[in-house]
């Protein structure tokens, strides 16, 4: 039988990974997230409180069409095979690059091109967060490919004695697709300017193509802008709170960078490693400013985590660090450090299985577990459903909830009811539905993984509510978690401003 190439396993390798992520598509409801991000393309608009319109803008086909959460993840199932194929292709590039300008010793010793891209294809398919993105759409499954995409301009640029007018332009909209998908964008786009400046000799900010290659960014990014204009720029105001988080504490870093491991797995970090300690010879500056598209995101991510960051919005720095980590594991696997190589791989693909797994059964309720985050993922289905039978049953005028992560999936699954968030925090929902208004009556939706205490008497509260049904969500004999359903009427609202 005739053995695969490199190249081939690489190819066989993402098809068996988007295999289970179609799978899993269409075995769970969407998360919060998804659910939000649908709606964006339920209620099309120039921009969004929290985000560009991309995420949204890319679901409307599918979103118009169908309810299907299976269908609709197609995209970002899509989207993660795409990272892939570009991490091959980008570590294709980069050992061009240092053979180019290594005659000697380390040409002759650095793993052929293929392997190094088989090697970093497996190293992003054994990290269990990706997975996460891949089979839910975030923002940040945008940035992903769409970085990679900037780091092989940035590539070409390097290698290429003339970076034509063409590859200006592609660099533009990429910039522009990038600042339409995540504001973090602006991190990548800093990335592609340390670049340019590790090659001093070669003009570029005199070049017409640069800036034919900035308006073009800036012209595809004009409607985030524009939309914030007349918003306030509500936008930004909301990002720069939410980086920054709550009270700075360096317990907060260590976390987040030991939750980063895990997230991403050492494989990861050996193929790093062995990259930094064995491939990087002669043109050290210009190998550096490529590694910069990880390193930028991920110092200010850890920065801000010590006052609250979450793990996946590092995901697409780690896709652009695959490519070395493939050098580095390739050449790790030629020094006959395979053993090592087998074991963290094997065990990291075990994890995500585990985690597959885990997910699918709902995750486990017991004594001796505070909460069941999986819970999450059940159950809301049915409840919007039958959220929207009561609303119409009693005359309602929508749908109440306590904070906007119960609102989306309300207002996802139990559509076309206008759904009101009761905290009084501004979010997308005071855009989409407004303010509850004074005298409504509402069908409140209580969940036990989040129960609070309706606001009754007094002002900003109903005057009464009545009780009317319960459902349980039970998934394999276990109860996940329980929705709790009341009439709430003549709500009390002197006209304060939220």
């Amino acid at each position: 039988m005739r053995h695969q190439s490199p190249s081939s396993w690489a190819a066989i390798s993402i098809c068996i990974a988007a295999v289970v992520h179609f799978a899993l598509g269409f075995s769970i409801e969407f998360s919060v997230d998804e659910a939000h991000y649908a709606l964006y393309a339920k209620h099309l608009a120039w921009s969004y409180f929290d985000h560009p319109p991309l995420v949204g803008w890319i679901q409307w086909p599918l979103v118009s069409l169908t309810s299907s959460e299976g269908i609709i993840r197609l995209i970002p199932e899509l989207l993660w095979a795409l990272s892939a194929f570009l991490v091959y292709q980008v570590t294709l590039e980069i050992h061009h690059l240092i053979q180019g300008r290594n005659a000697g010793y380390l040409t002759t010793t650095l793993p052929s091109a293929n392997l190094c891209g088989l090697m970093a294809v497996l190293a992003i398919i054994a990290a269990p967060l990706p997975h996460v993105l891949a089979i839910g759409l975030l923002p940040d499954t945008l940035l992903a490919p769409l970085s990679l995409g900037l780091m092989l301009m940035a590539l070409r640029w390097t290698r290429k004695d003339h970076f034509s007018i063409a590859d200006w332009v592609i660099t533009g909209l990429l910039l522009g697709l990038a600042g339409l998908s995540k504001y973090t964008a602006a991190f990548t786009a800093f990335a592609l300017l340390f670049v340019f400046l590790s090659s001093p000799k070669k003009a570029w900010i005199s070049k017409p193509g640069f800036w034919i290659a900035a308006v073009i960014a800036l012209l595809v990014i004009s409607p985030v802008l524009y939309w914030n204009w007349v918003n306030d720029w509500i936008s930004f105001k909301y990002q720069i709170a939410h980086g920054s988080g709550g009270t700075w504490a360096w317990r907060r870093v260590a976390a987040f960078v030991g939750i980063q491991i895990a997230c991403f797995g050492p494989l990861l970090l050996l193929g790093s490693y062995t990259f930094l300690k064995n491939c990087l010879h002669s043109q050290k500056f210009v190998l550096v400013a490529l590694l910069s598209f990880f390193a930028i995101p991920f110092i200010i991510f850890a920065a801000l985590s010590g006052g609250g960051s979450l793990p996946h919005w590092t995901t697409p720095a780690w896709f652009c660090l695959a490519p070395f980590a493939g050098i580095g594991l390739a050449k790790a696997w030629a020094m006959q450090q395979r053993r090592a190589i087998r074991i963290l791989f094997v065990g990291q693909i075990l994890i995500c299985l585990l985690g597959f797994g885990y997910v699918l059964a709902g995750g486990v309720n017991s004594a001796a577990v505070k909460s069941n985050p999986i819970a999450d993922l059940y159950g809301w289905k049915v409840a919007g459903q039958k959220a929207s039978e009561l609303a119409v049953a009693t005359k309602a005028n929508g749908i109440a909830v306590q904070n906007w992560t119960l609102g989306s999936r309300a207002a996802w699954y139990a559509q076309p009811l206008p759904v009101f968030v009761l905290d009084q925090r501004q979010d997308q929902f005071d855009l989409w539905f407004g303010q509850l208004p004074a005298g409504a009556s509402v069908l409140l939706i209580n969940w036990s993984g989040m129960a609070f205490e309706p606001p009754i008497g007094g002002n900003l509260a109903f005057e009464a509510c009545e009780p009317l049904d319960s459902l349980e969500i039970i998934r394999f004999g276990q109860v996940l978690s329980k929705f709790d359903y009341s009439l709430c009427r003549n709500w009390q609202d002197a006209g304060i401003a939220r």
